[in-house]
């Protein structure tokens, strides 16, 4: 009887630890000496354990591990993104980042964040909730493709109009148009570029996964593919909502020939894909 009792609560203690270690359930925001960044997504990844908490030496194991058990991600676009993060590491020949050296303005961070303030004005990796404000009166309910372009287009001409240093590269306004099509795309349908404001809300402002609103894990891989398929459906409806003057090539007017172009530069960039 006692045996039988003892095997019980054996039982029981390993179902609860197994519980609290389940990084989706396991939150905290950051401790005294940890580090956060510009991005809310590796914010959050850390926040929740599926990164180093300490936000601290991510290396690509590291990366391509969280990034797979928290949202899926494949290996290829684990190794693309990591290649862009370690170019803002300051020590030569690197093989690891920090979330605060995404901050360097001008490398990765840019003007016209959907939720930080230009580094001219002040710390561009932290969360400010006026610019997310603007953000998100663009949007419905629902964040589809229109709206969450319509947001892109009022925050470069609000930023344009009160920051006298204002610049966004043709690489910085591919990751603004990429990161609008992976907040719909991992947060909500990546078929129909569709996701419920209410969860973008809450994993921007909260830097936690929203599964209490019902969010679960992708089931299907997030792959460099769906993502510049996306990217280009994002980037044709920003070029058609009038922002021509912002792209290197200001004569191209075709929006799927310019949305291409944000797609290739990505590509080109810092990054090198597995296959």
């Amino acid at each position: 009887m006692r045996l039988a009792a003892f095997l019980s609560l054996a039982v029981a203690a390993t179902a609860t630890t197994s519980l609290t270690q389940d990084p989706f359930e396991q939150w905290h925001g950051p401790k005294a000496g940890d580090v956060r960044g510009p991005c809310p997504f590796l914010n959050t990844f850390a926040n929740h354990g599926f990164l180093p908490r300490t936000g601290k030496y991510i290396t690509y194991k590291d990366l391509a591990d969280g990034l797979f058990n928290a949202v899926n991600f494949d290996a290829n676009i684990s190794q693309f993104l990591f290649d862009f993060a370690i170019s803002t590491n300051p020590e030569p020949n690197s093989t690891w980042f920090s979330l605060d050296h995404l901050t360097r303005h001008n490398v990765l961070e840019h003007d016209a964040s959907l939720s930080r303030i230009d580094a001219f004005h002040g710390h561009a990796d932290i969360f400010n909730q006026e610019t997310f404000d603007e953000t998100r009166s663009y949007w419905g309910d629902v964040v589809n493709v229109e709206s969450g372009a319509a947001a892109i287009v009022a925050r470069i001409n609000t930023c344009k109009a009160v920051n006298p240093t204002y610049s966004l590269s043709f690489l910085g306004e591919a990751f603004i148009l990429g990161e609008t099509a992976a907040y719909i795309s991992i947060l909500g349908d990546t078929e129909s570029l569709t996701v419920e404001k209410k969860r973008v809300e809450y994993l921007f402002q909260k830097e936690r996964l929203p599964t209490e609103l019902g969010w679960k894990r992708p089931e299907t891989p997030f792959t460099t593919d769906v993502l510049f398929q996306n990217l280009q459906k994002v980037g044709a409806e920003y070029a058609k909502q009038g922002n021509n003057s912002w792209s290197l090539f200001p004569n191209s007017t075709a929006p799927q020939r310019r949305s291409e172009g944000y797609a290739a530069r990505l590509i080109g960039g810092h990054s090198r894909l597995l296959y």
